[in-house]
């Protein structure tokens, strides 16, 4: 779907991009900027900032940046045209009717089809459960597990039994074909047995997205039957990493944090007993980009993950992930039972929400699961506990709360706590001297990967940073730089705008350079240009610089025609330019 550059300008130009950014995350003005940390990667320092005069965003750490659409795109995981719609709407900008491309109906379409055929497989499944003979079976696991009627349907949750193409023959009655059953992962294809469902003798889960959309289903068998669960692939609309189960649900809760569990029965058991803000991985351990989901809408993360070893490794994990995205996390202990469901079921709401108020802090579990392994009377296994002790609590960045996880850890397993103080002191500064490495390296990996280590373009990019911040050297260099002189399309066309831009009105608009492209990474190697400041510390020193970008643009381009030219009267003319540029001096 397209639309005109002017209505792609006027969207943009009536939607503030510091209050499209600050109702969905914390914004601290500090002069004419506004800053936090970015929402895209982590760090605990603030690089993120936002530009109200330009009217864009741009992180130093990660080179996220881009104007209101871009961050439309990267934090909703909106399309581009799906982020000119919500802002038109919220500017009241009626958007005309448009045709779409062929590829963008057929986009457009199958990811719908894809929702659709979901959607009927969940009332499917749904109707099974609680409407026929044969879902006896299902009522009778879920009414086993102690679920009310209120909530099988709060979670839509259905059964399906033995027949091997129940579901297929349906959902053929409802007009879908074979490819987009098999694309949904709901048939299967073998030359043996032909088609048939995926699901069979299960009681069925839905799994949705934040926005109760169905992108596919778990199966757990009924019986010892293995695989016990079988859940849903991934296709175009469901990836398990990006999503968690019961979010839609939990992000309108009341109760302070979300409870991260390890199953959907925990989840939904969590939620019959009262805590609407239980949520859970998709079958697979959790992942960094879900605790990214999770910090849009929380600062806070109790864990209750299962008892045995395999949780606990699982919680010392989701520890590790959580501390990076900034979320503050606490251990809930389910002892003597399994998991949430067991507890629950045993002593009821009321003593979970005891061990709820109960739980640790998730450092304070990393140093209680070091030090079960010690014998505390040996002095080796001793020193050897403080050190390890000493590495957790120097990563921690407040000197008050570090100095109070020493005495509480002191305190909790005998320990002297000047001598811990000490070994903490080395400890933090090695901590900090890491991070610097760390961030160094990180800066220069993603700097070789942006301009690919390939030192014209960098000096196209840093040519363009000027122009946008400096708009008076456009008149001193347009008849000088021209697109022509440029290697790389993308900062061909950027400076055609520039000047054009220029020339209409006398100044440079960033955000509306950026609306030329739909495209997220384009948008983000533009930001990073557009946002960077070029840094020099006299007018000599400025004057050097602009020259020796001028002639390193300028000479790559005529030496490049020299080796392709063949004209003797073409040579001599890019002899005499050679010559200008080699002893060329700018004045500003």
């Amino acid at each position: 779907m397209y639309y005109s550059d002017e209505l792609i300008e006027e969207v943009r130009s009536k939607s503030n991009i510091v209050d499209i950014i600050g109702e969905r995350i914390g914004l601290k003005q500090k002069g004419r900027e506004y800053w936090c940390c970015c929402p895209f990667h982590n760090e605990k320092t603030p690089s993120f900032h936002v530009i109200p005069d330009r009217q864009m965003y741009h992180c130093f750490g990660c080179h996220a940046g881009g104007n209101v659409y871009t961050f439309l795109m990267q934090y909703e995981n909106y399309t581009f045209q799906e982020a000119v719609k919500y802002l038109a709407e919220r500017a009241g900008v009626n958007l005309p009717d448009t045709r779409e491309s062929d590829e963008d109906i057929k986009k457009r379409d199958r990811r719908y089809r894809l929702y659709e055929v979901n959607k009927a497989a969940a009332a499917y499944f749904h109707y099974i459960l609680t409407k026929t003979r044969q879902g006896e079976l299902g009522r009778e696991y879920f009414e086993g597990r102690g679920l009310s009627p209120e909530t099988i349907g709060k979670f839509g949750l259905g059964y399906i039994g033995q027949e091997r193409n129940g579901l297929y023959n349906y959902l053929k009655s409802k007009g879908f074909d074979d490819q987009i059953l098999m694309d949904a992962g709901l048939v299967q294809f073998s030359e043996k047995n032909g088609i048939s469902d995926v699901f069979w003798n299960r009681v069925m889960i839905p799994i949705v997205d934040k926005n109760s959309k169905v992108l596919g289903f778990g199966g757990r068998v009924l019986g010892d039957a293995k695989p016990k669960y079988v859940n849903t692939k991934e296709t175009d609309i469901y990836e398990k990493r990006l999503n968690l189960f019961a979010l839609n649900l939990a992000r309108r809760t009341r109760r302070n944090g979300f409870i991260l569990c390890e199953g959907y029965m925990d989840v939904i058991a969590m939620h019959q007993a009262g805590f609407d803000n239980a949520v859970a991985s998709l079958g697979t351990a959790f992942t960094e980009e879900q605790a990214n989901l999770l910090r849009r809408f929380t600062d806070t993360v109790y864990l209750a993950y299962d008892s045995d070893e395999a949780g606990r490794n699982a919680t010392l994990k989701a520890i590790k992930i959580l501390r990076d995205y900034g979320i503050s996390q606490r251990v809930i202990n389910m002892k003597p039972h399994k998991d949430p469901d067991e507890f629950i079921k045993a002593l009821g709401s009321d003593a979970f929400l005891e061990r709820i108020r109960d739980a640790i802090p998730g450092r304070m579990f990393e140093i209680d699961d070091l030090m079960s392994g010690k014998n505390l009377n040996d002095p080796e296994d001793k020193t050897e506990a403080m050190h390890g002790a000493a590495r957790q609590i120097a990563g921690i960045e407040d000197s008050a709360k570090r100095l109070n996880y020493i005495e509480s850890v002191c305190e909790r397993y005998k320990l002297d706590v000047d001598t811990m103080k000490s070994i903490t002191a080395k400890y933090f500064g090695a901590v900090k001297d890491a991070e610097m490495v760390r961030e160094r390296d990180a800066e220069l990996r993603r700097e070789k990967k942006e301009f690919q280590n390939n030192d014209i373009t960098l000096h196209e990019a840093m040519m363009l940073t000027w122009f946008i911040n400096d708009t008076s050297l456009i008149g001193k260099l347009k008849n000088e730089i021209t697109e022509d002189d440029f290697t790389e399309e993308i900062y061909r066309i950027i400076l055609r705008d520039i000047y054009s831009q220029y020339e209409n009105t006398g100044n440079v608009n960033p955000a509306a350079i950026v609306d030329r492209y739909d495209d997220v990474d384009n948008q983000k190697l533009i930001a990073k240009i557009l946002n960077s400041n070029p840094k020099y510390d006299s007018e000599e020193k400025r004057d050097r610089i602009i020259t020796d970008l001028i002639k390193k643009i300028k000479l790559t381009r005529i030496e490049d025609q020299m080796r392709k030219v063949s004209d003797g009267a073409e040579l001599n003319r890019l002899l005499g330019e050679l010559k200008k540029y080699k002893n060329y001096i700018f004045k500003y």
